[in-house]
């Protein structure tokens, strides 16, 4: 059969060519990936909590990542620092409040929306750690979320961490003043009376 049959028959639906070959076309294949490469890491985050208001201050945050082979070090370390300011927002900061009688949303500007800025984050020191990955020519890992991830949990244990004195043992996100506050009354206001001897 010419390419110009084809094409003609292509304009009459389930034409001729139906007849000669049948209905449908097949076609079979696989593949076979390599293993995943897993990039890891650690995150620190030492911060400050005031009790009588709930201000929480992130003083110091570090991140240590193994990415296999960086090839480009300045993309990755604002990758990470990017990803660890978003992952600071969603722990303290982002959230949406709607109005409890008409359910109209409250925080729908940057007036009224709470979200890291520059002279609220701390700086984030990060060291690369270059493991090459054995599955793939390149030797790279990736980076992706990494400080998306690993923010949220560290800056809420190192939160829970600071607040266990007081007698808070968890806290819901986002950690707003607020929150911390409520918690650490809650908190105290459970906690046995005190005697004096």
């Amino acid at each position: 059969i010419t390419i110009t049959e084809v094409a003609k028959a292509a304009y009459a639906p389930m034409g001729p060519l139906t007849d000669k070959f049948g209905v449908g076309l097949e076609a079979s294949g696989s593949y076979s990936a390599n293993p995943p490469s897993h990039p890891n890491g650690a995150h620190v985050c030492e911060l400050e909590v005031d009790p009588e208001t709930g201000a929480v201050t992130v003083d110091r945050y570090f991140v240590v990542d193994d990415l296999g082979r960086v090839l480009n070090p300045l993309i990755v370390r604002g990758q990470i620092h990017g990803g660890v300011v978003q992952g600071l927002g969603q722990a303290l900061l982002e959230h949406q409040i709607y109005d409890r009688q008409s359910g109209h949303l409250v925080s729908g500007s940057f007036m009224d929306y709470g979200m890291p800025r520059a002279d609220t984050m701390p700086n984030v020191e990060s060291e690369l750690e270059e493991v090459p990955c054995k599955t793939n020519p390149l030797g790279v890992k990736g980076i992706g979320e990494s400080g998306t991830i690993g923010a949220p949990p560290t800056v809420i244990n190192a939160l829970i961490d600071a607040l266990a004195p007081l007698g808070v043992d968890r806290i819901d996100m986002p950690a707003t003043p607020l929150r911390v506050w409520e918690a650490i009354s809650r908190a105290r206001s459970s906690a046995p009376a005190q005697t004096a001897a």
